[in-house]
Protein backbone atom coordinates (compact mmCIF):
# COMPACT_ATOMS: atom_id res chain seq x y z
CA UNK A 1 0.00 0.00 0.00
CA UNK A 2 1.31 3.45 -0.94
CA UNK A 3 0.95 5.37 2.32
CA UNK A 4 1.07 9.15 2.76
CA UNK A 5 4.09 11.03 4.12
CA UNK A 6 2.84 11.27 7.72
CA UNK A 7 1.92 7.58 7.82
CA UNK A 8 5.33 6.49 6.54
CA UNK A 9 7.00 8.73 9.14
CA UNK A 10 5.16 6.91 11.93
CA UNK A 11 4.72 3.36 10.62
CA UNK A 12 8.14 2.69 9.04
CA UNK A 13 9.82 0.52 11.69
CA UNK A 14 12.37 -2.26 11.95
CA UNK A 15 11.11 -5.79 12.48
CA UNK A 16 9.79 -6.49 15.97
CA UNK A 17 11.85 -8.65 18.29
CA UNK A 18 10.57 -11.71 20.13
CA UNK A 19 9.16 -9.34 22.75
CA UNK A 20 6.68 -7.83 20.25
CA UNK A 21 7.33 -4.25 21.32
CA UNK A 22 5.07 -1.55 19.86
CA UNK A 23 7.81 1.09 19.72
CA UNK A 24 11.20 0.22 18.20
CA UNK A 25 13.80 -0.56 20.89
CA UNK A 26 17.26 0.98 21.19
CA UNK A 27 20.06 -1.29 19.96
CA UNK A 28 23.13 -0.15 21.89
CA UNK A 29 25.57 -2.68 20.53
CA UNK A 30 28.90 -2.22 18.79
CA UNK A 31 28.92 -5.64 17.12
CA UNK A 32 26.81 -8.67 16.24
CA UNK A 33 27.30 -12.44 16.58
CA UNK A 34 27.37 -15.08 13.87
CA UNK A 35 25.76 -18.52 13.81
CA UNK A 36 28.89 -20.32 12.67
CA UNK A 37 32.11 -19.91 10.64
CA UNK A 38 30.28 -20.02 7.31
CA UNK A 39 27.79 -17.36 8.42
CA UNK A 40 30.69 -15.15 9.45
CA UNK A 41 32.53 -15.67 6.15
CA UNK A 42 29.43 -15.07 4.01
CA UNK A 43 28.53 -11.95 5.99
CA UNK A 44 31.94 -10.32 5.52
CA UNK A 45 31.93 -11.36 1.85
CA UNK A 46 28.65 -9.40 1.52
CA UNK A 47 26.80 -12.50 0.38
CA UNK A 48 24.32 -11.78 3.17
CA UNK A 49 22.58 -8.50 3.95
CA UNK A 50 22.95 -8.33 7.72
CA UNK A 51 24.46 -6.27 10.53
CA UNK A 52 28.15 -6.89 11.18
CA UNK A 53 29.40 -3.86 13.10
CA UNK A 54 27.63 -0.64 14.07
CA UNK A 55 30.18 1.45 12.19
CA UNK A 56 28.67 -0.16 9.07
CA UNK A 57 25.01 -0.46 10.07
CA UNK A 58 22.72 -0.82 13.06
CA UNK A 59 18.96 -1.54 13.33
CA UNK A 60 18.28 1.98 14.59
CA UNK A 61 20.26 3.74 11.88
CA UNK A 62 18.66 1.46 9.29
CA UNK A 63 15.18 2.50 10.44
CA UNK A 64 16.13 6.19 10.33
CA UNK A 65 17.64 5.85 6.85
CA UNK A 66 14.61 3.94 5.54
CA UNK A 67 12.27 6.68 6.73
CA UNK A 68 14.27 9.46 5.08
CA UNK A 69 14.54 7.44 1.87
CA UNK A 70 10.75 7.04 1.73
CA UNK A 71 10.26 10.74 2.45
CA UNK A 72 12.74 11.86 -0.22
CA UNK A 73 11.90 9.20 -2.82
CA UNK A 74 15.47 7.88 -2.60
CA UNK A 75 16.85 4.42 -3.34
CA UNK A 76 19.37 4.22 -0.49
CA UNK A 77 21.17 6.25 2.15
CA UNK A 78 23.82 6.46 4.84
CA UNK A 79 23.58 8.25 8.19
CA UNK A 80 26.39 10.28 9.76
CA UNK A 81 27.43 11.70 13.12
CA UNK A 82 26.79 15.29 11.94
CA UNK A 83 25.61 17.27 8.96
CA UNK A 84 29.17 18.27 8.06
CA UNK A 85 30.27 14.62 8.28
CA UNK A 86 27.61 13.94 5.66
CA UNK A 87 28.83 16.78 3.44
CA UNK A 88 32.52 15.86 3.70
CA UNK A 89 32.08 12.11 3.37
CA UNK A 90 29.76 12.42 0.38
CA UNK A 91 32.21 14.57 -1.55
CA UNK A 92 35.26 12.61 -0.42
CA UNK A 93 33.67 9.37 -1.63
CA UNK A 94 32.89 10.76 -5.08
CA UNK A 95 35.76 13.06 -6.12
CA UNK A 96 39.26 12.18 -7.28
CA UNK A 97 42.39 14.29 -7.64
CA UNK A 98 41.89 16.73 -10.49
CA UNK A 99 38.11 16.84 -10.26
CA UNK A 100 36.15 20.08 -10.33
CA UNK A 101 33.06 21.09 -8.31
CA UNK A 102 30.59 23.83 -9.21
CA UNK A 103 28.78 25.23 -6.19
CA UNK A 104 26.38 28.01 -5.38
CA UNK A 105 28.07 30.92 -3.58
CA UNK A 106 25.26 30.82 -1.03
CA UNK A 107 26.26 27.86 1.13
CA UNK A 108 26.97 27.13 4.78
CA UNK A 109 30.28 28.59 5.99
CA UNK A 110 31.80 25.24 6.96
CA UNK A 111 31.00 23.77 3.54
CA UNK A 112 32.68 26.77 1.94
CA UNK A 113 35.74 26.14 4.14
CA UNK A 114 35.91 22.56 2.88
CA UNK A 115 35.90 23.76 -0.71
CA UNK A 116 38.52 26.49 -0.32
CA UNK A 117 40.77 25.33 2.54
CA UNK A 118 40.84 21.54 2.39
CA UNK A 119 39.82 20.09 -0.98
CA UNK A 120 42.59 22.01 -2.82
CA UNK A 121 45.11 19.95 -0.81
CA UNK A 122 43.87 16.95 -2.80
CA UNK A 123 43.80 18.88 -6.08
CA UNK A 124 40.02 19.23 -6.08
CA UNK A 125 38.91 22.70 -7.15
CA UNK A 126 35.62 24.60 -6.84
CA UNK A 127 34.02 27.35 -8.91
CA UNK A 128 31.10 29.37 -7.59
CA UNK A 129 27.95 30.59 -9.33
CA UNK A 130 25.55 33.29 -8.21
CA UNK A 131 22.30 31.88 -6.84
CA UNK A 132 20.48 34.62 -8.78
CA UNK A 133 22.12 33.70 -12.08
CA UNK A 134 21.71 30.01 -12.86
CA UNK A 135 22.32 30.81 -16.53
CA UNK A 136 25.98 31.38 -15.63
CA UNK A 137 26.53 27.78 -14.49
CA UNK A 138 27.24 26.29 -17.89
CA UNK A 139 30.10 28.73 -18.53
CA UNK A 140 31.89 27.27 -15.47
CA UNK A 141 31.71 23.64 -16.63
CA UNK A 142 35.01 22.05 -17.66
CA UNK A 143 35.91 18.50 -18.76
CA UNK A 144 36.94 17.90 -15.13
CA UNK A 145 33.63 19.02 -13.60
CA UNK A 146 31.97 16.18 -11.71
CA UNK A 147 29.54 17.69 -9.18
CA UNK A 148 26.97 20.50 -9.16
CA UNK A 149 26.08 21.50 -5.60
CA UNK A 150 23.58 23.88 -4.02
CA UNK A 151 21.43 24.63 -1.00
CA UNK A 152 17.83 25.73 -1.39
CA UNK A 153 16.63 27.62 0.57
CA UNK A 154 20.10 29.06 1.15
CA UNK A 155 21.77 29.71 4.48
CA UNK A 156 21.20 32.37 5.77
CA UNK A 157 19.83 34.64 3.03
CA UNK A 158 16.88 32.32 2.29
CA UNK A 159 17.31 32.54 -1.48
CA UNK A 160 15.52 29.93 -3.59
CA UNK A 161 17.23 28.12 -6.46
CA UNK A 162 15.13 26.54 -9.18
CA UNK A 163 15.87 22.84 -8.67
CA UNK A 164 14.29 21.92 -12.00
CA UNK A 165 16.79 24.17 -13.82
CA UNK A 166 19.70 22.70 -11.85
CA UNK A 167 18.46 19.19 -12.62
CA UNK A 168 18.31 19.93 -16.35
CA UNK A 169 21.85 21.37 -16.39
CA UNK A 170 23.22 18.38 -14.47
CA UNK A 171 21.53 15.91 -16.80
CA UNK A 172 22.69 17.74 -19.94
CA UNK A 173 26.34 17.70 -18.82
CA UNK A 174 26.31 14.36 -16.98
CA UNK A 175 27.05 15.95 -13.60
CA UNK A 176 26.15 14.62 -10.17
CA UNK A 177 23.60 17.02 -8.67
CA UNK A 178 23.80 17.21 -4.88
CA UNK A 179 21.28 19.34 -2.98
CA UNK A 180 21.47 20.31 0.70
CA UNK A 181 17.79 20.15 1.69
CA UNK A 182 18.31 21.04 5.35
CA UNK A 183 16.27 24.27 5.46
CA UNK A 184 13.25 22.72 3.77
CA UNK A 185 13.26 19.23 5.32
CA UNK A 186 11.92 16.22 3.38
CA UNK A 187 8.40 17.31 4.28
CA UNK A 188 8.46 20.58 2.36
CA UNK A 189 10.64 19.63 -0.59
CA UNK A 190 11.96 16.53 -2.38
CA UNK A 191 14.85 17.56 -4.69
CA UNK A 192 15.06 14.11 -6.32
CA UNK A 193 11.74 14.89 -8.03
CA UNK A 194 13.51 17.76 -9.80
CA UNK A 195 16.60 15.82 -10.87
CA UNK A 196 18.88 15.66 -7.82
CA UNK A 197 21.05 12.54 -7.59
CA UNK A 198 21.83 12.95 -3.89
CA UNK A 199 20.19 14.89 -1.06
CA UNK A 200 22.00 15.87 2.14
CA UNK A 201 20.47 16.83 5.49
CA UNK A 202 21.80 18.01 8.78
CA UNK A 203 19.54 15.93 11.02
CA UNK A 204 20.55 18.28 13.83
CA UNK A 205 18.06 20.83 12.52
CA UNK A 206 14.38 20.29 11.66
CA UNK A 207 14.65 16.50 11.56
CA UNK A 208 15.52 16.39 15.28
CA UNK A 209 13.56 19.56 15.93
CA UNK A 210 14.41 19.93 19.59
CA UNK A 211 18.12 20.74 19.69
CA UNK A 212 19.17 17.44 21.27
CA UNK A 213 21.45 15.50 18.95
CA UNK A 214 23.90 15.92 16.06
CA UNK A 215 23.31 13.95 12.87
CA UNK A 216 23.61 13.99 9.10
CA UNK A 217 22.29 11.85 6.28
CA UNK A 218 22.79 11.48 2.53
CA UNK A 219 20.19 9.70 0.41
CA UNK A 220 19.65 9.17 -3.30
CA UNK A 221 20.92 7.06 -6.18
CA UNK A 222 21.88 3.57 -4.96
CA UNK A 223 25.12 3.34 -6.97
CA UNK A 224 26.37 6.68 -5.63
CA UNK A 225 25.31 5.82 -2.08
CA UNK A 226 27.27 2.56 -2.35
CA UNK A 227 30.42 4.65 -2.92
CA UNK A 228 29.53 6.85 0.05
CA UNK A 229 28.90 3.74 2.19
CA UNK A 230 32.22 2.11 1.27
CA UNK A 231 34.15 5.27 2.07
CA UNK A 232 32.27 5.82 5.33
CA UNK A 233 32.48 2.28 6.70
CA UNK A 234 36.28 2.66 6.54
CA UNK A 235 36.62 6.30 7.63
CA UNK A 236 34.11 5.91 10.47
CA UNK A 237 31.73 8.92 10.54
CA UNK A 238 28.66 6.75 11.27
CA UNK A 239 25.69 7.97 13.29
CA UNK A 240 25.35 6.53 16.80
CA UNK A 241 22.43 4.14 17.41
CA UNK A 242 21.12 6.33 20.22
CA UNK A 243 20.97 9.44 18.05
CA UNK A 244 19.38 7.43 15.23
CA UNK A 245 16.72 6.18 17.65
CA UNK A 246 16.01 9.76 18.80
CA UNK A 247 15.78 10.99 15.20
CA UNK A 248 13.47 8.21 14.07
CA UNK A 249 11.10 9.20 16.87
CA UNK A 250 11.44 12.86 15.86
CA UNK A 251 10.40 12.08 12.30
CA UNK A 252 7.02 10.89 13.59
CA UNK A 253 6.14 14.54 14.32
CA UNK A 254 8.08 16.23 11.49
CA UNK A 255 5.04 17.13 9.39
CA UNK A 256 2.99 18.62 12.21
CA UNK A 257 6.02 20.51 13.56
CA UNK A 258 7.08 21.96 10.21
CA UNK A 259 3.51 23.04 9.48
CA UNK A 260 3.53 25.11 12.68
CA UNK A 261 7.08 26.39 12.08
CA UNK A 262 6.00 27.60 8.65
CA UNK A 263 2.77 29.15 9.91
CA UNK A 264 4.62 31.08 12.63
CA UNK A 265 7.46 32.12 10.31
CA UNK A 266 5.11 33.56 7.68
CA UNK A 267 3.29 35.61 10.33
CA UNK A 268 6.60 36.92 11.69
CA UNK A 269 7.83 37.77 8.18
CA UNK A 270 4.63 39.70 7.46
CA UNK A 271 5.02 41.61 10.73
CA UNK A 272 8.65 42.49 10.03
CA UNK A 273 7.87 43.59 6.48
CA UNK A 274 5.73 46.40 7.90
CA UNK A 275 8.19 47.41 10.65
CA UNK A 276 9.79 50.86 10.24
CA UNK A 277 13.15 49.72 11.69
CA UNK A 278 13.62 46.89 9.20
CA UNK A 279 15.24 47.47 5.79
CA UNK A 280 14.18 44.22 4.15
CA UNK A 281 12.71 40.79 4.93
CA UNK A 282 13.19 37.52 3.06
CA UNK A 283 10.96 34.50 3.50
CA UNK A 284 10.17 32.03 0.68
CA UNK A 285 6.39 32.34 0.94
CA UNK A 286 6.30 36.14 1.18
CA UNK A 287 5.01 37.44 -2.16
CA UNK A 288 7.80 40.03 -2.08
CA UNK A 289 10.48 37.32 -2.14
CA UNK A 290 12.38 37.54 -5.46
CA UNK A 291 11.93 33.81 -6.10
CA UNK A 292 8.42 33.49 -4.67
CA UNK A 293 7.06 31.76 -7.80
CA UNK A 294 9.88 29.20 -7.71
CA UNK A 295 9.34 28.63 -3.98
CA UNK A 296 5.64 27.84 -4.33
CA UNK A 297 6.43 25.56 -7.28
CA UNK A 298 8.87 23.32 -5.41
CA UNK A 299 8.00 23.76 -1.71
CA UNK A 300 4.89 22.87 0.28
CA UNK A 301 5.39 25.82 2.66
CA UNK A 302 8.13 28.32 3.48
CA UNK A 303 9.93 26.62 6.38
CA UNK A 304 11.19 28.03 9.65
CA UNK A 305 13.84 30.58 8.60
CA UNK A 306 13.23 34.32 8.25
CA UNK A 307 16.08 36.68 7.34
CA UNK A 308 15.89 40.44 7.78
CA UNK A 309 18.13 43.48 8.11
CA UNK A 310 17.93 45.88 11.02
CA UNK A 311 18.27 49.56 10.08
CA UNK A 312 21.41 51.10 11.52
CA UNK A 313 23.99 48.46 10.58
CA UNK A 314 26.24 46.61 13.01
CA UNK A 315 25.56 48.75 16.08
CA UNK A 316 21.79 48.51 15.68
CA UNK A 317 22.13 44.78 15.13
CA UNK A 318 24.15 44.35 18.32
CA UNK A 319 21.60 46.39 20.27
CA UNK A 320 18.85 44.18 18.89
CA UNK A 321 20.60 40.96 19.98
CA UNK A 322 21.39 42.35 23.42
CA UNK A 323 17.73 43.31 23.91
CA UNK A 324 16.33 39.87 23.09
CA UNK A 325 14.67 38.25 26.14
CA UNK A 326 12.57 35.23 25.13
CA UNK A 327 14.28 33.99 21.97
CA UNK A 328 17.61 32.18 22.23
CA UNK A 329 20.92 33.57 20.98
CA UNK A 330 22.34 30.48 19.31
CA UNK A 331 23.79 29.23 16.04
CA UNK A 332 21.40 26.29 15.67
CA UNK A 333 18.13 26.25 13.75
CA UNK A 334 15.02 24.12 13.31
CA UNK A 335 14.54 23.91 17.09
CA UNK A 336 11.18 23.99 18.88
CA UNK A 337 12.57 27.11 20.58
CA UNK A 338 12.95 30.24 18.45
CA UNK A 339 16.56 31.27 17.83
CA UNK A 340 18.14 34.50 16.57
CA UNK A 341 21.57 34.42 14.96
CA UNK A 342 23.98 37.05 13.64
CA UNK A 343 25.49 35.24 10.63
CA UNK A 344 28.26 37.77 9.93
CA UNK A 345 29.87 37.16 13.33
CA UNK A 346 28.96 33.47 13.81
CA UNK A 347 27.99 30.89 11.17
CA UNK A 348 29.55 32.80 8.25
CA UNK A 349 32.33 34.67 10.08
CA UNK A 350 35.00 32.67 8.23
CA UNK A 351 33.91 34.20 4.92
CA UNK A 352 35.69 37.34 3.75
CA UNK A 353 33.58 40.49 4.13
CA UNK A 354 33.15 40.84 0.36
CA UNK A 355 32.10 37.18 0.08
CA UNK A 356 29.45 37.69 2.75
CA UNK A 357 28.02 40.71 0.95
CA UNK A 358 28.01 38.74 -2.32
CA UNK A 359 25.64 36.18 -0.81
CA UNK A 360 23.38 38.72 0.89
CA UNK A 361 24.89 38.75 4.39
CA UNK A 362 25.27 42.30 5.69
CA UNK A 363 26.45 43.39 9.14
CA UNK A 364 22.81 44.01 10.06
CA UNK A 365 21.45 40.68 8.79
CA UNK A 366 19.50 38.69 11.36
CA UNK A 367 18.52 35.04 10.87
CA UNK A 368 15.51 33.91 12.88
CA UNK A 369 14.74 30.23 13.24
CA UNK A 370 11.08 30.55 14.14
CA UNK A 371 10.06 27.99 16.72
CA UNK A 372 6.85 26.52 18.08
CA UNK A 373 6.07 29.05 20.80
CA UNK A 374 2.89 31.08 20.44
CA UNK A 375 3.40 33.52 17.58
CA UNK A 376 2.19 36.46 19.70
CA UNK A 377 5.03 35.88 22.16
CA UNK A 378 7.63 35.54 19.38
CA UNK A 379 6.51 38.80 17.78
CA UNK A 380 6.36 40.58 21.14
CA UNK A 381 10.01 39.76 21.86
CA UNK A 382 11.15 40.83 18.40
CA UNK A 383 9.10 44.02 18.72
CA UNK A 384 10.62 45.07 22.04
CA UNK A 385 14.14 44.20 20.85
CA UNK A 386 13.70 46.43 17.81
CA UNK A 387 12.69 49.22 20.19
Amino acid sequence: MDNKFETNAIRTQIERSQFLEHSAPLYLTSSYVFEDAEDMRASFAEEKDRNIYSRYSNPNTSEFIEKICKMEGAEAGFAFASGMAAVFSTFAALVESGDHIISSKSIFGSTHSLFVNFFPKWNVTTSYFDAHNLEGIEALITPKTKILYAESPTNPAVDILDLEVLGAIAKKHNLILIIDNCFASPYLQQPIKFGADLVIHSGTKLIDGQGRVLAGITVGNADLIDKVYRFSRISGPALSPFNAWVLSKSLETLAIRVDRHSENALKLAEYLEAHPKVNWVKYPFLKSHPQYKVAIKQMKAGGCIVAFEVKGGLQAGQEFFNAIKLLSLSANLGDSRSIVTHPASTTHSKLAAEDRVAVGITDGTVRVSVGLEHIDDIIADIKQALG
